[in-house]
């Protein structure tokens, strides 16, 4: 990531926390003129400090369903496998996030289904036969504390 400076720390922040929030009230927030503020702000988007912003929504699953944090641990860490498995998870619509990990597991999921029986389902059609999975490891949620 390309150095920040305490002014850049701190556009990040606010944008965090408010990305909605208006070019004038960040300027204020963060001690500059509209113009600087600005020209700042689009620095940290051509530097690609800031990739793209996003909406959050509440999926039915949060209200409805469940979600299954998954541990993979795969046979072999070679690039072939890390590769051909990475590919197979992004074609899997209910895996909503997977993370390369250091640790006990090669990777961690976040999943989410309508019930138990839909995961069992996912777990036996998709990710038991995705390529190169030596183990798999579920953990339901219980309630979500921070969600971002």
């Amino acid at each position: 990531m390309p150095t920040l400076d305490d002014t850049d720390r701190a556009i990040l922040r606010l944008l965090r926390t408010d990305a909605r929030m208006s070019n004038a009230a960040l300027a204020a927030a963060v001690g500059l003129s509209p113009s600087a503020c600005l020209r700042r702000l689009r620095l940290l988007e051509h530097r690609g400090v800031i990739r793209g912003y996003t909406v959050v929504l509440e999926e039915a699953p949060q209200r409805d369903g469940v979600v299954v944090i998954v541990q993979i641990t795969l046979e072999r860490q070679t690039d072939d496998h890390l590769r051909r498995f990475e590919a197979a998870v992004r074609r899997c619509p209910e895996v909503r996030e997977c993370y390369l990990m250091t640790g006990i597991a090669d990777y961690l999921l976040r999943v989410e289904a309508r019930d138990a029986a839909d995961y069992e389902r996912l777990h036996k059609e998709a990710l038991s036969r995705m390529p190169g999975v030596a183990r798999i490891q579920s953990s339901f949620a219980i309630r979500s504390v921070i969600r971002g």
